[in-house]
Parts: structure tokens; C-alpha cells; sequence
């Protein structure tokens, strides 16, 4: 089992491998992490990992007034976490590589990171300024009849494109094109689907790229459909990635 200690940065969205994630750092907690990552050398990644709050939302305000005026916010690394932090979070997560990390005179941060590698979530550590985890690398095995899953799943990711495009009355943009490759495939589409974060987090934490893409195809089939009954839909749009107000 290969193991890895990282900063833990919970958010309330999944990330997947090769998905570019764009974070506004501004709590002290975050803020520290990305200071201590500014001191890796620029040709050495600078890695922290990302899991998914259970929840749905981090109850610990970053500022008084939210959401009692006369509360004064919870401080520390495990804020809004509990006793036990690990609890609080998805065991599932994706390592993130930051690509930039650039600080603003205010003191809070512009970070770009990709997700790399799938890790599960072993042990939090609340003893710092920030959280730490150690994490276990989860290696992506392909699972049977994965190429020919990932066509299937294309071709109804390419239907419900069209469909949600059309309920939104406007033209399906064609930008690069798709990829083959059946993990790649997954991951993608995993990441542009509109779901909840409890879906995407079954998705991330599938046993193999064949079982989430068979499950993709059942979503993309049922989301399809229903998109063809609505008259409108919300206003989201596909290419972009989620950005954290932690």
C-alpha cells in the first residue's frame, strides 16, 4: 500500500483526475496551506489533496455575521468539522497539483490546481494550521469491456449536450474534441454532468472505470429524458470547473 501525508483541503464539490479546479482562498486556515506550499521549489509539484464535505456545507463561518451577528466564528484547522474531522468528510478524494498560486495584496490567494491521482482518506491530523491527511494512492483499474463502455457513454454525453443546449435555446458549442481513452472518458464526463455532490461522489469512488462509466450511461439516459420534458433549465454551464468560497 503506498501512502502519502498531504494538506487536506475539504470543499463542497468533487474533484476527478484531469479536471482543472480554480480556488478563492481567503480563510487563515487555507491561506496558511497555500503559504506553506509557495515554499515548495517551483519544479516540485505542489500537492495537496481534496475531499468532499458530507454534508453539503462547512457550518463554520469564515467571518462574524454569518449566520448569527453575534456569534464569533469557530478558529482552528478542523473548524466546522467536529471532534473527529475525518468524519465530516468523504473517504474518497483526488490529489491536486497547483499549477499557480498567486497571492493577492490582501493576503488571500488565486489558486489553479488539476486533479491527479485517487486517493482514499486514511487519518486526518488537526494539529497543525491547517489539516493534513494521510492518504492512500487508489490505482484506476480498467474493469471488462471499458473501451467499448466509454463509446456507448460518449454518444449519450454527446445526446444530452444537444438536449440541454436545446432547452437552453441556444447552439451546442464545438470546441476540442472528445477523448477515447476510457478513464479519461469517466472522468470528464463525471465532472460536466449536472449532479449532485452525493452522485458525483459515487462516481469518483467507482471500483473500476467500467462500473462508472455503466453507471454514467444510466445517468446521462435518465438526465437526457428528463431534459426533454423541461421547458428550461438552470443556468450552469458545462466547461467550468467549481470554485471554492471556503
Amino acid at each position: 500500500m503506498t501512502t502519502v501525508r498531504l494538506p487536506l483541503f475539504p470543499l463542497t464539490s468533487v474533484l476527478f483526475p484531469g479536471l482543472v479546479l480554480p480556488l478563492n482562498v481567503f480563510e487563515e486556515r487555507y491561506r496558511a496551506m497555500m503559504r506553506e506550499l509557495l515554499k515548495t521549489p517551483e519544479d516540485e509539484p505542489r500537492r495537496f489533496a481534496v475531499v468532499a464535505i458530507r454534508d453539503g456545507h462547512e457550518v463554520a463561518p469564515s467571518a462574524p455575521g454569518m449566520p448569527d451577528p453575534t456569534a464569533l466564528p469557530e478558529r482552528g484547522p478542523a473548524a466546522g468539522f467536529g471532534p473527529d474531522p475525518a468524519k465530516a468528510l468523504h473517504s474518497v478524494g483526488c490529489v491536486a497539483d497547483a499549477a499557480t498560486v498567486r497571492e493577492r495584496p490582501g493576503g488571500t490567494f488565486e489558486v489553479l490546481a488539476t486533479g491527479t491521482t485517487r486517493v482514499r482518506l486514511l487519518s486526518v491530523d488537526a494539529s497543525g494550521p491547517f489539516l493534513t491527511a494521510e492518504l492512500e494512492e487508489l490505482t484506476e483499474e480498467p474493469g471488462d469491456e471499458a473501451g467499448a463502455l466509454a463509446e456507448g457513454v460518449l454518444r449519450a454525453f454527446r445526446q444530452y449536450q444537444k438536449r440541454l443546449a436545446g432547452a437552453r435555446e441556444r447552439s451546442l458549442s464545438t470546441g476540442a474534441d472528445l477523448p477515447d481513452e476510457p478513464a479519461v472518458v469517466s472522468y470528464l464526463v463525471a465532472a460536466a454532468v449536472m449532479l449532485d455532490t452525493p452522485t458525483k461522489q459515487r462516481l469518483l469512488q467507482a471500483p473500476d472505470t467500467a462500473s462508472r462509466l455503466r453507471d454514467e450511461l444510466k445517468l446521462l439516459r435518465a438526465e437526457t429524458a428528463i431534459i426533454r420534458n423541461l421547458p428550461s433549465l438552470p443556468a450552469s454551464d458545462l466547461t467550468r470547473g467549481p470554485t471554492s468560497l471556503n
